[in-house]
């Protein structure tokens, strides 16, 4: 197979708590990471021995060895002596530094393919562990679905399924450094904690509005107060009758969980009729 078609979904964080900060300068976090339809569409194409190519159509993404999807294609031949190279376009519709692991899914999706494409048979586990050296959220985009993430967000847990939940995601049009935001967090500042044992049981019991009420973000608490519009968008999803809402990984997009796709769809169409608020985007989980 010289070709290959990709979807590399976005995910959002249906929880995330900064537990403490390591020595190496890293934070240990625990968090419920989801997966969601929206994707970037990724194409593969088997090129001549050394040759590694990548094109984006978003403006802003770097096309060369400053994107994280040539970095992926270049570890993987590297490490697994590949006698090809690769072409790769990116179709992306993932909004960037938004914290829904664009670039992650992205990478992910290169590891995966080029693993099909090269017929080399490598299980989930050989790949999640190569893509750690990428970044801590890209074990995750090759695992998907519902996880417990622990660690530096690497220690995965699979949970049982939230497939179908319906989502409305909302990213306003700005745009957050992750390392700025975790080198202002300060846990002092923390009012409310995610209560991971009740998100837990409410994966087990696949009880969506649960989990809904449950959600928490402490990053919030960096990214929201430097810009208000987070929670102004959280408080119009609510309004608009979601379950509840919160911020994705450090922001700024937010996302808001509905009790069925009619209502989502209503909320969709009233953002984007208001036309205040950034992209919106009417998803749900997968």
């Amino acid at each position: 197979m010289n070709s290959m078609e990709l979807k590399a979904r976005a995910k959002i964080n249906l929880s995330l708590d900064v537990l403490g900060k390591r020595a190496d300068g890293y934070h240990e976090v625990r968090m419920l990471m989801q997966t969601v339809e929206l994707h970037d569409t990724v194409y593969l194409e088997e090129a001549g021995k050394g040759i590694i190519d990548v094109e984006c159509d978003c403006q802003g993404i770097p096309a060369g060895r400053g994107n994280i999807a040539y970095k992926a294609a270049e570890l993987f031949i590297a490490k697994y002596g590949i006698g090809s190279g690769v072409r790769i376009r990116i179709e992306k519709r993932i909004p960037a530094a938004a914290g829904l692991a664009g670039g992650s899914a992205d990478a992910a999706a290169v590891l995966k393919g080029m693993n099909g494409m090269f017929s080399l048979g490598l299980g989930q586990d050989s790949l999640m562990e190569l893509g750690l050296s990428l970044g801590a959220d890209v074990p995750y985009c090759i695992m998907g679905g519902t996880a417990l993430a622990e660690g530096l967000g690497e220690i995965l847990t699979q949970l049982g399924s939230m497939a179908g939940m319906d989502i409305v995601l909302v990213k306003p049009d700005i745009d957050v450094s992750t390392a700025w935001v975790y080198g202002n967090f300060d846990p002092d500042a923390v009012v409310s904690r995610p209560d991971t044992d009740a998100l837990l049981k409410a994966v087990g019991e696949g009880r969506a509005d649960a989990l809904a009420a449950n959600m928490a973000n402490v990053l919030e608490t960096v990214t929201a107060k430097k810009y208000g519009i987070i929670g102004e968008i959280k408080g119009r999803l609510m309004e608009l009758g979601a379950m509840g809402s919160a911020m994705t990984g450090s922001g700024p997009a937010v996302f808001g969980i509905f009790p069925d796709r009619e209502s989502a769809m209503r909320a969709y169409t009233a953002l984007k009729r208001e036309g205040v608020w950034g992209e919106s985007f009417l998803t749900r989980a997968v």
